[in-house]
Protein backbone atom coordinates (compact mmCIF):
# COMPACT_ATOMS: atom_id res chain seq x y z
CA UNK A 1 0.00 0.00 0.00
CA UNK A 2 1.29 3.41 -1.51
CA UNK A 3 0.52 6.37 1.06
CA UNK A 4 2.33 9.70 0.63
CA UNK A 5 3.70 11.17 3.93
CA UNK A 6 4.04 14.79 2.83
CA UNK A 7 5.30 17.42 5.27
CA UNK A 8 4.34 20.69 4.60
CA UNK A 9 7.38 23.24 3.90
CA UNK A 10 7.19 26.07 5.82
CA UNK A 11 7.76 29.50 4.49
CA UNK A 12 11.56 29.67 4.63
CA UNK A 13 13.96 32.79 4.12
CA UNK A 14 16.26 32.69 0.78
CA UNK A 15 19.54 32.23 2.80
CA UNK A 16 18.15 29.26 5.15
CA UNK A 17 17.05 27.15 2.20
CA UNK A 18 20.40 27.58 0.62
CA UNK A 19 21.73 26.28 3.91
CA UNK A 20 19.67 23.65 4.07
CA UNK A 21 20.77 22.56 0.55
CA UNK A 22 24.57 23.86 0.74
CA UNK A 23 25.02 21.11 3.38
CA UNK A 24 27.84 18.65 1.90
CA UNK A 25 25.64 15.73 2.62
CA UNK A 26 22.65 17.08 1.97
CA UNK A 27 23.82 18.16 -1.14
CA UNK A 28 24.78 14.92 -2.45
CA UNK A 29 21.64 13.49 -1.46
CA UNK A 30 19.97 16.12 -3.51
CA UNK A 31 22.24 15.44 -6.63
CA UNK A 32 21.55 11.87 -6.46
CA UNK A 33 17.94 12.29 -6.17
CA UNK A 34 18.12 14.56 -9.20
CA UNK A 35 18.87 11.69 -11.07
CA UNK A 36 14.86 10.95 -11.56
CA UNK A 37 14.52 7.65 -9.52
CA UNK A 38 12.45 7.20 -6.06
CA UNK A 39 15.05 5.92 -3.87
CA UNK A 40 14.44 4.04 -0.08
CA UNK A 41 16.81 5.01 2.67
CA UNK A 42 19.01 1.61 1.87
CA UNK A 43 20.02 3.17 -1.46
CA UNK A 44 20.51 6.45 0.14
CA UNK A 45 22.91 4.81 2.79
CA UNK A 46 25.82 4.37 0.91
CA UNK A 47 26.12 7.97 -1.00
CA UNK A 48 25.29 9.81 2.49
CA UNK A 49 28.35 7.86 4.00
CA UNK A 50 26.70 8.86 7.40
CA UNK A 51 24.99 6.97 10.36
CA UNK A 52 21.38 5.82 9.65
CA UNK A 53 20.27 8.51 12.47
CA UNK A 54 22.23 11.44 10.67
CA UNK A 55 20.72 10.06 7.50
CA UNK A 56 17.29 10.44 8.50
CA UNK A 57 18.14 13.85 10.18
CA UNK A 58 19.10 15.09 6.75
CA UNK A 59 16.48 13.65 5.10
CA UNK A 60 14.22 15.37 7.30
CA UNK A 61 15.49 18.71 6.77
CA UNK A 62 15.59 18.22 3.45
CA UNK A 63 11.67 17.28 3.40
CA UNK A 64 10.82 20.56 5.81
CA UNK A 65 12.16 22.52 3.10
CA UNK A 66 10.37 21.30 0.96
CA UNK A 67 13.25 19.96 -1.53
CA UNK A 68 12.36 16.30 -1.39
CA UNK A 69 9.09 14.19 -0.90
CA UNK A 70 8.87 10.77 0.94
CA UNK A 71 5.84 8.58 -0.06
CA UNK A 72 5.64 4.89 2.25
CA UNK A 73 5.60 1.76 0.52
CA UNK A 74 4.64 -0.83 3.58
CA UNK A 75 7.81 -1.01 5.59
CA UNK A 76 9.51 1.45 3.35
CA UNK A 77 10.16 5.34 2.68
CA UNK A 78 10.84 6.07 -0.64
CA UNK A 79 12.31 9.81 -1.71
CA UNK A 80 12.02 11.64 -4.65
CA UNK A 81 13.15 14.95 -5.37
CA UNK A 82 10.73 17.72 -5.28
CA UNK A 83 9.83 19.00 -9.21
CA UNK A 84 10.32 22.58 -8.23
CA UNK A 85 13.78 21.98 -6.48
CA UNK A 86 15.58 23.54 -8.98
CA UNK A 87 13.89 26.42 -9.31
CA UNK A 88 13.29 27.40 -5.48
CA UNK A 89 17.38 27.29 -5.43
CA UNK A 90 17.73 29.70 -8.15
CA UNK A 91 15.33 31.72 -6.93
CA UNK A 92 16.82 31.73 -3.65
CA UNK A 93 20.16 33.20 -5.07
CA UNK A 94 20.86 36.97 -4.98
CA UNK A 95 20.34 38.64 -8.03
CA UNK A 96 23.60 40.89 -9.09
CA UNK A 97 21.81 43.95 -7.84
CA UNK A 98 21.60 42.55 -4.37
CA UNK A 99 24.92 41.26 -4.42
CA UNK A 100 26.67 44.88 -5.28
CA UNK A 101 24.37 47.21 -2.79
CA UNK A 102 26.54 47.23 0.27
CA UNK A 103 25.15 45.44 3.30
CA UNK A 104 22.91 47.28 5.53
CA UNK A 105 23.79 48.40 9.03
CA UNK A 106 20.62 47.75 11.66
CA UNK A 107 19.47 51.43 12.91
CA UNK A 108 21.45 52.79 15.60
CA UNK A 109 24.97 50.95 14.51
CA UNK A 110 27.56 53.22 13.50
Amino acid sequence: MDTSTAIAPTAIEPAALLAVAADPVRWRLLAHLAQGTARCVCDLQPVAAVAPNLLSYHLKALREAGLVHARRRGRWIDYTIAADTGDRLRAALPTSAEVDRPPQRPAGVR
